[in-house]
């Protein structure tokens, strides 16, 4: 606020509050433009632009995507005045107010002490936040020499989440995933009220894991809550899930300095270690024989004597346990949250959940934007659903909950009256083509080596804090925005980002069944799907400064709306795995793999081809299309719906023919190498090797001169045609053939 030039009330700082502003250098410190933090990041590749992020507050809702500029932002007089009319001075002592204030303002703004070229990456709400942090761990001791970090992580998601097969199946996946997003807020909750801490003592919480940071000599309070919660989580859910944790000392002095990227690994080393030992401290009790009874049909758990019907609504359904009973009905009330109010005595909405912990009951409210919501008692507390309006921040204890919750509404009505979520028969009757429902899953390449090596010697808890916030904003914000609108955060950006898209239409027919920290597992219409991988992929390029080293990969499966979940759920992390081991930076779609780039048609360069293909192609040109995108475009336009199944028969056939001959060869190449033996050089497998990548590049130039041959000449022969004939004709496009047949083939299918 002095920095806009406003005024602020008198206030006092205490001796923690002091230190704490010391220890980060506060009075060197200078507010400015912000340098994108991922500019730093260098694993193996160093990022030689610079970006920054545009100097503008986070919408009230559903935020546009800040993806950053190549200059610093000028105007910031606008800014400024956003700034001075905040009702500041009414709110001093909120620090629910405050801290909205300082997010939604505060993260376009850097803070801290700027480099040689008078600039700083670290933000001004993740180092005004993490000294709070300090400040409260000091509270109580402003000398201490040593603070402690703990961190959390709820494991076994997956297996929770995915394995599950019944009618309303994407429902109920999505209402597991909304709980485990409350199971950990409240495992939050319960630390932070264990230690008496402010909120602001978080340092990241998302997808199912968090930091705290703490005073010192809490490990033995820390060990004994966490105890307590498992012996919940595993009554619960069956052992499914655990809440591995640790609690690790460190100086004090480290928490602005690259030292505390040690602590931070040792401090994750040890939860991960807690892993192998899960429920330790409950073996006797897990040992003791106890009575099985009729499995549950949707999570197959058989340790309840009573099950009940998955959807009372329905007479014929399924039998469930108590939990995924419960989880169908909560899949009916997260349609539209905006608010959730927990509270240890009471409901205060017919849409709620309980959880029942050995430290007593607690009570979650859910609230739509339309409901009326009762007067809160000193003791309850408000978590605003993606809400960084500040006048909804004036009263108390009201706190913002990040949640990745897109989900398109369907025709069936839920208890209230109102439609839910779009179910998969609907999603495969609105598909485009074949009617098919579509399952992507997502996640960031290396994530793990970008926070603890990427950022060499620069490291220091505000810049974790930003990395993990950066990331987390993504996942759990910007892309419902990205499902959402559309138009606004990619469409309206194609040119400035070279964004490539088959069509420039709303694709809003997906559901958000998992949204985290750094990954994603959507379902939707099978076409929409697809297009959304491909936004994802170019929107998250652009918000990172399209560094190198900081990529995504995927699968996509393609399946009918009765398709087991669970199973759809495996074979897209089976398409995911393929692309991992493609390289990383790739998409598993189509029963193949390929880079991003490949799949675009982007920046396809003779150095990118594999090395084994150079000699095969030194002499060739590249096509003017090339990879599988341009083909999809030109050819669904140009084709009549005869001539494309006639063209993708010959296509798919030439595929398979090169395939199977690059089968045999690859066979002949191993038995071969078998032979050798010590043998250092061998000609016949060097001679193998060259057949192989003959074929590879060669073999379908007859087959796709006959399947062109046999198009009518009014089309062969039109100009913008002849394009598509030479692109098809080169041999930099013969490991693009099924995907292209594939593609074009489903879309055309009725």
């Amino acid at each position: 606020i002095e920095w806009a030039n406003g005024d602020l009330p008198d206030f006092d700082e205490n001796d923690a509050t002091k230190r704490a502003k010391e220890l980060f250098n506060w009075e060197a410190a200078k507010i400015g433009t912000l340098r994108l933090l991922f500019d730093r990041v260098n694993l193996s590749k160093d990022q030689t632009q610079k970006h920054y992020l545009p100097i503008s507050a986070i919408d009230d809702f559903d935020p546009t995507i800040p993806y950053p500029i190549p200059n610093p932002p000028a105007a910031i007089a606008e800014f400024k005045q956003q700034l001075l009319k905040l009702p500041l001075k009414q709110n001093w002592h909120n620090l629910s107010f405050l801290s909205i204030v300082l997010e939604k303002y505060g993260a376009c703004l850097s803070f801290g002490v700027p480099d040689a070229n008078q600039e700083c990456d670290t933000a001004l709400a993740d180092l005004a936040r993490i000294t709070g942090a300090v400040a409260a761990a000091l509270a109580s001791d402003t000398e201490a020499q040593q603070l402690s970090l703990i961190a959390g992580h709820l494991s076994g998601i997956q297996d929770f989440i995915y394995t599950i097969s019944s009618d309303g199946a994407l429902k109920s996946l999505r209402a597991r995933s909304f709980y485990l997003e409350l199971v950990t807020e409240e495992v939050v909750q319960q630390l932070l009220a264990e230690l008496k801490l402010p909120r602001t003592s978080i340092i990241y919480t998302g997808g199912g894991k968090f930091y705290i940071l703490a005073h010192d000599r809490v490990a033995e309070q820390v060990k004994a809550k966490c105890q307590e919660i498992n012996r919940w989580l595993r009554t619960e859910f069956q052992g499914k899930i655990f809440l591995a944790s640790s609690t690790q000392s460190f100086a004090t002095e480290k928490v602005a300095t690259s030292a505390f990227i040690e602590v931070w690994e040792s401090a994750i080393e040890a939860a991960n270690q807690q892993k192998t030992l899960k429920f330790a401290d409950q073996i006797d009790d897990i040992l003791q024989r106890k009575s099985s009874y009729a499995p549950c049909k949707v999570c197959r758990r058989d340790d309840q004597r009573k099950l009940q019907p998955l959807n009372r609504r329905e007479p014929d359904s399924v039998q469930a346990c108590s939990t995924c009973a419960r989880m169908f009905r909560l899949g009916g009330q997260i349609m539209d949250v905006h608010q959730i109010v927990r509270s240890r005595d009471r409901w205060l909405s017919p849409k709620r959940l309980r959880l029942k912990l050995d430290s007593g009951t607690i009570y979650y409210s859910f609230f739509s934007k339309d409901d009326s919501i009762p007067a809160l008692t000193n003791q309850e507390t408000s978590l605003l659903v993606n809400n960084w309006n500040c006048k909804d921040y004036e009263k108390s204890r009201t706190t913002l909950l990040l949640l990745g919750n897109y989900g398109a509404r369907g025709s069936e009505l839920e208890q209230d009256g109102k439609k839910g979520f779009m179910r998969a028969n609907e999603f495969a009757q609105n598909a485009e083509g074949i009617k098919r429902v579509g399952y992507l899953r997502m996640d960031v390449d290396r994530l793990g080596q970008i926070f603890a090596k990427g950022l060499k010697n620069d490291y220091s808890l505000p810049k974790l804090a930003g990395l993990s916030r950066q990331m987390s904003y993504f996942f759990k914000v910007y892309l419902n925005s990205l499902a959402k609108n559309r138009e606004t955060n990619f469409i309206s950006q194609a040119k400035k980002y070279s964004f490539r898209y088959l069509t420039g239409k709303p694709r809003q027919r997906l559901m958000f069944i998992y949204a985290g920290g750094d990954d994603l597992f959507v379902s939707g219409s099978w076409n929409e799907v697809v297009e959304f991988a491909f936004d994802v992929y170019q929107a998250f390029r652009a918000y990172t400064g399209s560094h190198p080293d900081i990529t995504l990969s995927g699968g996509i499966s393609i399946e009918t709306d009765k398709f087991p979940l669970y199973q759809a759920a495996s074979e897209a992390g089976e398409a995911e795995d393929q692309a991992k081991g493609n390289g990383r930076d790739s998409l598993g779609l189509f029963g193949t793999a390929f880079k991003w780039e490949n799949w675009l048609g982007q920046k396809i360069k003779f150095d990118d081809l594999d090395s084994t293909a150079n000699p095969h192609l030194s002499g060739n040109k590249l096509p003017e299309l090339c990879g599988v995108w341009d083909f999809v475009v030109n050819l669904r336009g140009q084709l009549s719906k005869d001539h494309a199944q006639s063209f993708v028969r010959n296509l798919l056939a030439t595929a398979q023919l090169q395939e199977q001959h690059i089968k045999n060869k690859e066979e002949q190449i191993r038995d071969r190498k078998k032979q050798l033996l010590d043998h250092k050089e061998d000609l016949a497998l060097k001679a193998l090797e060259h057949d192989r990548e003959e074929i590879r590049y060669y073999l379908h130039l007859p087959k796709i001169a006959y399947t062109l041959a046999r198009l009518p000449s009014e089309l062969r022969d039109r100009e913008d045609f002849k394009l598509i004939r030479s692109s098809l004709l080169s041999p930099y496009n013969a490991p693009y053939f099924r995907a292209i047949a594939t593609w074009i083939e489903l879309l055309n299918r009725d």
